[in-house]
């Protein structure tokens, strides 16, 4: 099939309804065509066959027709020109200034979550999504947020794992998919579909802020190879690396707020092999190692408080800013066999996915080593750097699918069934004695390394579970205008046992441009081991002051002590309702609707102090014995119901001697807690508000903007391609830590990207460009009620202003 007749398909399939191109302006007809026949691992240009392979997430349906519709909303985002010309230069910030629905905010002053980015669709915590790599389900980061991030007490994946120029396409579904994937896929499915098309490119790329740091140096290349037999292979390699960036106020002082110092190198495989002439190989496998590292809050010096309790005189007269320095592995392998048994089309397919976090906290102390040595006859020293310790997840997924479509049943009938087993590991390693042990007792200085004390013995885990799934999926089209979908599926945990889910979708096409669709689901998401099994005692700062805390790991004497029942799963109830409109060749719009109920959400509880009169005597007295002054807990505490549009307009015409191509996209949404789940001995005299205060429920109901908007413009003239794009942030009312009527209140805020392209030749292109270009930041609030300590939170589009950027993109 030509690259003109694959997109006129796609766009039939996006005007009705079945796919929304995000078409980040500047994709274009063929650019698009390419990316959708990559998936089979051919150019576009070939025969036929090239469509068998490829099925969009949402439906199991493959070799998919202009004929056909899925009732569901999908966004497809061809990621070549976004590799080539994109003013951000990792994924999760690619998309979440392309896709509405989608935000990824980039942390400051919170930890382990500076390290990685988390990302969540429609508002919904980031473990509510479900992410797909060619199809096969992606594995989690290890890390769970604990302290000031947006997706406080989530676990997510870490799409900064895979190089954008790897990617061909990402595929955002918007809308609940347990009933056809499994856990985690409540608020929706993105797959990254990677590419393995002939021919080799690279990018290299350049960024600052106009404040002069932050910089960004990006040096990626791909290789894509046909092998003889009909097979292809590609490989990407790709080095980004990130400066460190200050926003720090009063200017100059000894802490850092802004972009983590990140050194990300990336190495990525996909490719198939046809195996004789019924069945084809295919994989693919990724290995990142990544560096980063991210300022903690600061320790003052000779005057402070913070001698002898958090500082040596000997050490830093002057204070000091500790360093919390992650050393990330990630890894990837997809290996399945495809292929046809009769009329069916059958795939097995194993995966397997790890990623690692080990922590090394340097220019800090232990304050009760310098306090013991100083008490000794000594200085006042300690070692200035720890291993403090980490954690890993590990997951095995094995799938068995089969497919076949049946075009003498009705008007096409699809039908697919298929099993799964996922095996998942999840490890807490323990630091080094000196990261979190009291060596002078109590009074003094305070044990562990000052900034991010390290995992105790006690903390150490290495726990697994087992789940098994069996699913059915049948697409029936009554009529060449009305379809229903029927998706059921069962699933059995070994940690806390059977579910079973079921979807029901519906499309019709009143006209021959106008299509009503709609689902009604239920889903789940099991509780990540992440949650279950995370034990840690970390110091949070609480208007300014240290707080130790324990959150306790679930099943604990301090968690049942609390009474705080075992985990168990996330219920959900879906429904959307829309249309896709196309009135003109070159005008497209779609618009939905969405409510999703969610019954026992696993979020992290607020903190229980020792004095607490809300906490029995019995819990009481462990939390003295721990020696720290609260605890906080993982726990199915609340009922959430999240409703909200999602909205597209596409539109390109020609302008002058060139081409004008316009989209606007919107998603306004509000998720509102509906019922608080209190266990009983945590009840009494005020301890609902402590298990969910303002500050925790905000976390919940604002941890993104209620409206998000991107409007595009983007004209091609000759060897000129400029872009401008204007990005609309909504408000968000965070809590404070002094409670109400005390409120962090963020406006709306509206910034925009703007770039410039010139092409030398067929193969060589520069852009220049810049983003933010109006500098706008987050409203100012009181540095003691933020949860970074600074005079605003991470929120909306980040705290570092305007930034420049340069890329030069080669092809051979």
């Amino acid at each position: 099939m030509g690259k003109s007749r694959l997109w006129t398909a796609l766009w039939a399939a996006g005007a009705f309804g079945c796919v929304s191109v995000l078409a980040v302006p500047a994709v274009r007809a063929a650019e698009t065509a390419e990316a959708e026949a990559a998936q089979d691992g051919s150019k576009a240009g070939g025969d036929a066959q090239e469509l068998e392979a490829i099925s969009v997430v949402g439906s199991r349906r493959y070799g998919r027709s202009s004929e056909a519709e899925t009732p569901v909303p999908v966004d497809i985002v061809p990621m070549e020109k976004i590799a080539e010309q994109s003013a951000q230069f990792d994924l999760a910030q690619s998309l979440q200034f392309i896709a509405p629905s989608f935000n990824s905010t980039r942390q400051t002053g919170a930890d382990n979550a500076d390290l990685v980015d988390s990302a969540m669709l429609r508002g919904l915590g980031s473990d509510q999504t479900l992410v797909l790599l060619n199809g096969k389900r992606q594995h989690q980061a290890a890390i769970v947020n604990i302290f000031g991030a947006r997706n406080r007490g989530n676990t997510g994946t870490d799409f900064n794992t895979v190089p954008v120029l790897a990617i061909e396409r990402v595929e955002i579904l918007r809308d609940g998919a347990a009933a056809q994937y499994g856990s985690d896929a409540i608020a929706g499915v993105i797959n990254i579909a990677l590419k393995k098309t002939p021919g080799c490119e690279s990018v290299l790329g350049f960024g600052q802020y106009s404040r002069g740091d932050g910089e960004n140096t990006l040096a990626s290349a791909y290789c894509g190879f046909e092998l003889a037999n009909g097979g292809a292979i590609a490989l990407t390699g790709e080095y980004l690396k990130r400066g460190r960036s200050d926003r720090s106020e009063p200017r100059g002082s000894p802490r850092t707020i802004g972009d983590t110092k990140m050194d990300n190198r990336t190495l990525f495989l996909n490719g198939e092999v046809p195996l004789g002439e019924v069945a084809h190989l295919y994989f693919s496998g990724g290995y990142q190692d990544r560096y980063a590292s991210s300022g903690a809050f600061g320790r003052g010096g000779i005057g402070s408080d913070d001698i002898p309790s958090r500082n040596s005189e000997a050490m830093y007269p002057n204070g000091f800013v500790p360093f919390i320095n992650g050393d990330i592995e990630d890894r990837t392998l997809i290996v399945g066999v495809w292929g046809n048994i009769g009329q069916w089309r059958a795939d097995v397919s194993q995966a397997y996915g790890y990623n690692e976090l080990l922590n090394n906290i340097s220019n800090t102390l232990n304050a009760s080593i310098a306090n013991a040595d100083l008490l000794g006859g000594g200085r006042g020293l300690s070692p200035n750097k720890f291993d403090a310790g980490g954690y890993a997840f590990t997951q095995y997924t094995t799938n068995v699918d089969f497919s076949r479509y049946l075009d003498s049943v009705l008007a096409g009938t699809n039908v697919a069934f298929g099993l799964e087993r996922r095996r998942e590991n999840y490890e807490i390693f323990a630091g080094e004695r000196g990261s979190w042990d009291d060596y002078d007792g109590p009074g003094g200085g305070n044990a562990g390394s000052q900034g991010y004390p390290g995992f105790q013995p006690a903390d150490e885990t290495d726990s697994s579970r087992t789940s098994w799934a069996a699913y059915a999926d049948v697409e029936l089209n009554w009529t060449d205008r009305f379809m229903t979908g029927v998706a059921a599926r069962f699933e059995d945990y070994d940690d806390f046992g059977k579910t079973t889910t079921g979807k029901l979708t519906s499309s019709f096409r009143l006209t021959d441009t106008f299509l009503l669709r709609g689902s009604a689901s239920t889903g789940f998401r099991a509780p990540s081991l992440q949650q279950r099994d995370f034990q840690s005692t970390y110091t949070e700062f609480v208007g300014g002051d240290p707080l130790d805390i324990l959150l306790a790991r679930n099943g604990s004497e301090v968690a049942n002590a609390a009474g705080i029942d075992l985990l168990r799963e996330e219920k959900a109830t879906s429904f959307t309702l829309g249309f896709a409109w196309n009135p003109l060749d070159n005008l497209s719009v779609t618009l939905d609707g969405y409510r999703i109920d969610i019954d026992d959400r696993v979020v992290l509880s607020g903190q229980f102090a020792v004095d607490s009169p809300s906490i029995s005597d019995e819990l009481r007295e462990l939390l003295e014995a721990e020696g720290v002054g609260a605890a906080a807990f993982f726990a199915n505490a609340v009922d959430t119901r999240t409703t909200g549009i999602d909205l597209t307009i596409s539109h390109n015409t020609e302008l002058g001697d060139g081409e004008l191509t316009t989209y606007f996209a919107l998603n306004h949404g509000k998720t509102e807690i509906t019922k608080l789940n209190v266990p009983l001995p945590l009840s009494f005299e005020g301890g609902a508000d402590t298990f969910l205060s303002d500050r925790e429920r905000r976390f919940i109901e604002d941890g993104a903007p209620s409206t998000k908007a991107t409007l595009t413009f983007d004209y091609s003239i000759g060897k000129w391609d400029t872009m401008f794009k204007i990005v609309h942030f909504g408000s968000q009312t965070l809590g404070s830590f002094s409670g109400p009527p005390v409120f962090l209140n963020y406006g709306a805020k509206t910034s925009a990207d703007a770039s410039v392209t010139y092409a030398f030749t067929d193969k060589i292109k520069v852009t220049l460009g810049a983003a933010n270009i109006f500098d706008q930041f987050p409203d100012k609030q009181n540095a003691d009620e933020t949860d970074n300590g600074h005079i605003y939170d991470s929120v909306q589009f980040g705290l570092n202003g305007t930034s420049y950027f340069a890329r030069l993109a080669m092809k051979f």
